[in-house]
């Protein structure tokens, strides 16, 4: 691979993804490659800031208000990270990105998900993941794993994060070359190595 990949790691809250991001970013180092981890929200700088506001502000935040912090934090981690990576010919990975907005605040908060889909097209000035990896996992084992500690996010309850996770499988289904679905229930290790076999198969390579 000449030139840099944007891969990002999706799920509903305690599927594993982060754990998985870590592990491969361990692993592609391990075979020579540069890479860089980013989130969202939460890209460094002046992302830290919106996301202490979206998981931790305790009064009340509404869902278009909600939607335009996430918006805002995507725009800035693009534009001045996710996209010199690249240039430069890094892998990027990062922990959630524009699926999470439709699924969170689409399919789970209600938000009309057309409108979701353009201003997320205007927040990335249209650029897409090369892949992204949905870590689906059953409601009960998420909560087994998120525990009684929860942010404001994870504290909405079982049935939006049912709709949360029905809205990920949805999203998947509309586009199956970029986004594939890994069963979180497996063991770690099991799950990474499905993870870079589906690197691999993607972009059709080898050696990583």
């Amino acid at each position: 691979m000449n030139k840099g990949l944007f891969i990002t790691f999706e799920g509903a809250d305690g599927c594993g993804k982060t754990t998985q991001l870590k592990l491969i970013d361990e692993y592609l180092r391990g075979k020579g490659y540069k890479t860089l981890i980013t989130r969202e929200p939460g890209a460094k700088g002046l992302g830290e800031k919106i996301r202490e506001i979206l998981l931790n502000y305790d009064g009340d935040v509404s869902p278009r208000c909600e939607s335009f912090l996430f918006l805002a934090d995507r725009a800035q981690n693009i534009d001045c990270i996710i996209k010199p990576a690249i240039e430069e010919g890094v892998i990027v990975l990062c922990d959630r990105h524009t699926d999470s907005s439709v699924a969170y605040q689409g399919y789970g908060r209600g938000l009309d998900i057309e409108r979701i889909n353009f201003l997320n097209n205007l927040a990335t000035d249209g650029m897409k993941p090369d892949l992204t990896l949905v870590f689906d996992v059953d409601i009960e084992t998420s909560e087994k794993r998120v525990g009684s500690k929860k942010d404001r996010m994870e504290k909405a309850g079982r049935e939006f994060f049912e709709r949360v996770r029905q809205g990920y499988l949805e999203i998947a289904k509309k586009e199956p070359e970029r986004i594939k679905v890994v069963d979180s229930t497996k063991s770690i290790d099991e799950i990474h190595q499905e993870v870079i076999k589906l690197i691999q198969n993607k972009f059709n390579v080898t050696n990583i």
